[in-house]
């Protein structure tokens, strides 16, 4: 992209995010090809970081890749499994590739992951990762130890706007915010009045939300996360529409819906962009733009 992910956000256009999920490997022929189809499509490409515990290959890596495939990485971090020795040097090893952004997590629970027995660090929580990055660019680490060369980050983390209650979420967003949060990823959005009030709060403070819309591919998905995942709630209206599409439809349907959630958001301007996690179907991404009708404007 001609601009960098900060450059856009402050640029007043309408931001398009998306996500790659890396291999449980080192064969990178399909995330290459993710990355090349959505590079054009999207302002800037999130690569996840070990999601929901699962060992991959390593965000930092695939930030890279993007970047040398003429993408915009935005370098995802959780705090779960590095303490903040390999949290900090990762991130000056990130700047020295010209990496810019950063996504700060907290990370998902050992348990619900592939590695069972595996040692949770969280030496830091995702605001303290945030505060850690601004005294990087200060030019000091958390030791209070001057830096050689300089860095600097367009840091982020994400909110989940549909909490209940939703108070706690409140609370962290305003200390991310005070840490140093440029920007915020929210977590998936399906109740726009829900997500309306929350922004009627968020508007008052300086940063950009970008508006979290995971794609649904079948109605047990959407019950199962409904059930399952922490501040996600699929109305029953749209679990009908998935479970009443034809045959063989449920993916198509679950397009349609994504698009439609898009195109009301970008509409009503009701947030500053979309993060669009379309969970290891990323080449129908390019079909939920165009159904939702929007372009960057330099394509």
């Amino acid at each position: 992209m001609g601009q960098g992910f900060r450059e856009v956000l402050q640029s007043g256009e309408f931001v398009i995010t998306s996500e790659i999920g890396p291999p449980k490997g080192i064969d990178l022929s399909k995330m290459a090809h993710h990355i090349s189809l959505l590079k054009e499509k999207v302002h800037a490409l999130n690569v996840t970081d070990n999601q929901s515990s699962v060992m991959r290959y390593p965000s930092l890596g695939g930030a890279i890749l993007i970047k040398e495939l003429g993408g915009e990485p935005i370098l995802q971090m959780t705090c779960r499994d590095r303490n903040r020795l390999a949290l900090q040097a990762d991130l000056l090893f990130a700047s020295s590739r010209g990496i810019r952004n950063v996504l700060c997590l907290t990370g998902d629970a050992v348990p619900v992951g592939d590695h069972k027995t595996a040692k949770s660090v969280f030496d830091l929580d995702s605001s303290q990762l945030l505060r850690a990055i601004r005294s990087l660019e200060a030019g000091k680490d958390l030791g209070g130890n001057a830096l050689e060369g300089r860095v600097e980050f367009c840091a982020g983390a994400i909110v989940t706007p549909e909490a209940r209650p939703l108070e706690p979420q409140l609370i962290k967003f305003e200390k991310k915010v005070e840490c140093g949060a440029e920007f915020f990823q929210t977590q998936a959005v399906y109740e726009l009045d829900r997500f309306r009030s929350f922004m009627e709060y968020a508007q008052k403070f300086p940063v950009k939300i970008l508006a979290g819309i995971v794609l649904l591919t079948s109605a047990k998905m959407a019950k199962y996360m409904t059930e399952n995942v922490p501040g996600i709630f699929v109305p029953s209206a749209l679990i009908d529409e998935l479970a009443n599409a034809p045959k063989g439809q449920a993916l198509k349907k679950g397009i349609e819906i994504a698009g439609r959630m898009i195109r009301a958001i970008y509409e009503e301007r009701l947030s500053h962009g979309v993060h669009i996690m379309a969970i290891g179907r990323e080449e129908v991404v390019p079909e939920i733009l165009q159904t939702a009708g929007i372009q960057l404007k330099s394509s």
